[in-house]
Parts: C-alpha cells; structure tokens; sequence
C-alpha cells in the first residue's frame, strides 16, 4: 500500500445496510430471501440431471490452496492394517478391522463458508450484535444457522474469464459490475433477482497446474477477483443476491488500493448485507460444461457443517444441470 487506508465507518457509511430487516434476533441475512419458492425457482434450473460438486480435494499430502496466513490441513491415521499387524490392537469379536483417522485444520481451510460474524470493525457484528460475543466462539451469527438453513436456490455461473477470451484472469484482475453483466449477456443467461452467484476466474486451476508459484506469484497474494465499487454494493442489494462464491480464496480483491484497505466488499456485503460468501470452489468443470451445452443456470445445493460457534465451515457444494 502507498498511502493511510480508509477506515471503514468513514468509506462506508452511506452503504446500504440490512441490519433489522429480518428482525432483531436474524442470523442468516440474505439468505432470508431463500424461500421455499426460491428453492423450487432453483429445482425448475435443472434440465439434465447433471451434477458437479465444487468442493476442492482436503489433505493432499502436496497441500491446498490457501489464505496465506493458514497452515495446511493435518491428517493423521489412528488406526490401520499395520496396527492390527504389529500386535498394538486385536480385531473385533467376528474379526472386524478397521481403519480411523483424525483431521486439524481450520475451518476455512478448504472450500467453505464464512459465518455472518466472521468479519466486521468496530465493535458490532451483522445484525448489531455486539463483537465481544465472538470471544471464545461465536455466540451469534456463527455458522451453525446458515448450516441449519443451507445455502438453496437457483444458481447461475458467472464465467468472467471465458467472457473475456481467457484462460485463467490475470494477478490483481479486478472484476466490475461491467464484466458481470456482460458476462451474464454473453451467456444468454440473464441473472434473477435472488439468484446465488458464483464466479468462474479459472484463477484457482493455476494452483493444480502451476503450484505456488502461479497462485501466489512472487510470493504475495494477488488474485482476480470482484472490485468493491458503491455501485456494485447497490446492485447486489436492489438484487437481493443471497449469496456469492467464487473459486478464488477470498472472492474479491484482497487489497482494495484505491482505498488502502483490504476486503471491503466482505464488509459492505457479508457485514452490512449480510450476503454469505462460499469461496474455494472448484468451478473449473462446471465451467467447462457451461460452454458446451450453454446451460448456465442450476440448482445449487451448499450445506456446511453444523460447527456450534463456528466462524466458517467446510462444504461440498453441487450445481445439478
């Protein structure tokens, strides 16, 4: 950064805001919009009964993508063929043998969902509650409720590299509300009011093809991804877009440098708006699928883990053409 970032209260304060609008107790946002008629809208998208899970593979012993400051996923096996073989544990009566193993990792540490209290500045989180309630675990707004609820309706992918001629977007790429709408034009798949977007950047293929080296290049985090714009904020508020994900780590743009900030949009989206983010999502196949038989439009299904306090979950999302 080159100059004394923004605060948030200042750059943000005309942004729009859902806070009450579902009541003074609401935990799930904008997903107060997925109705049983928006699930039904999303169950009328399927024609073929194609399905695509977008989560990414867990564990590999070569590593995942990840938010830099994250460790790597740990699995350990706690029990195998080669214990019952050096004599540590005896077979089950009948002689059932077993394999069992145990995972640590953080909850964002794979495709996943942030919880509505997962980001925020000062001393509130969505909704208003008060941000000590994250002490020790999200007593609000945890992701729990959004796990209760899951993430269903009619999905629509965005394939914003395509629609630019590319391969993959380059480093720092930003993507407009511009680049939305004419990727959405040149699809032949115009976007509905409470549609759940997801954005193809093919940016996180590079790590599976290019390593680190293409996903971080020279070392830093430099990912495509959406611009905060005010323009943009209001777009997706008049659209009452439920939720956005992407196969980038943090959907937007992690440095906003005209402000000096980093993740805005986390803030004028999933803090004021409350719209859920789903980021790491392998979209790459969908895509690929999308362009050959033009369908872009399905039933998303995104149901993270029930983690009690959670600030965020794993998820194995699916698109069914």
């Amino acid at each position: 950064m080159t100059k004394e970032p923004m605060k948030f209260a200042e750059m943000l304060k005309d942004s729009p805001k859902n806070w009450g609008r579902w009541g003074a107790d609401d935990e799930l946002g904008c997903l107060n919009f997925l109705t049983n008629e928006e699930v039904l809208r999303g169950v009328k998208a399927v024609r073929q009964g194609k399905t695509f899970t977008l989560g990414i593979p867990l564990a590999r012993p070569q590593g995942d993508p990840l938010y830099p400051s994250r460790s790597q996923p740990i699995r350990t096996m706690v029990s195998d063929k080669g214990m019952y073989m050096s004599g540590r544990t005896q077979a089950l009566p009948g002689g059932c043998e077993y394999a069992d193993d145990v995972i640590v990792m953080y909850l964002q540490g794979t495709t996943q969902y942030d919880a509505l209290g997962h980001v925020w500045y000062g001393d509130k989180i969505y909704n208003g509650y008060d941000a000590k309630t994250t002490i020790g675990g999200l007593q609000k707004c945890s992701i729990e409720p959004i796990a209760n609820k899951g993430v269903i309706g009619r999905g629509v992918l965005l394939d914003i590299a395509r629609a630019k001629g590319k391969k993959h977007l380059d480093a720092n790429e930003p993507i407009h509300l511009a680049d939305i709408e004419a990727a959405a034009k040149k699809q032949n798949s115009p976007i509905e009011k409470h549609d759940i977007l997801l954005i193809h950047t093919g940016w996180l293929k590079r790590y599976y093809d290019e390593g680190l080296a293409g996903f971080f290049p020279g070392g830093q985090m430099q990912e495509p991804g959406l611009a905060y714009s005010k323009e943009l904020v209001q777009w997706i508020y008049e659209m009452e877009i439920p939720s956005i994900g992407s196969d980038t780590i943090a959907t937007e743009q992690t440095w906003h440098h005209e402000s000096g900030t980093m993740i805005p949009l986390h803030m004028a989206l999933l803090y004021h708006l409350g719209v859920v983010f789903n980021e790491i999502s392998w979209t790459h196949d969908l895509a690929e699928d999308c362009a050959k038989d033009g369908q872009y439009t399905f039933l998303f299904v995104g149901l993270p883990l029930k983690v009690v306090n959670g600030a965020g979950s794993p998820v194995n999302p699916a698109a069914i053409k």
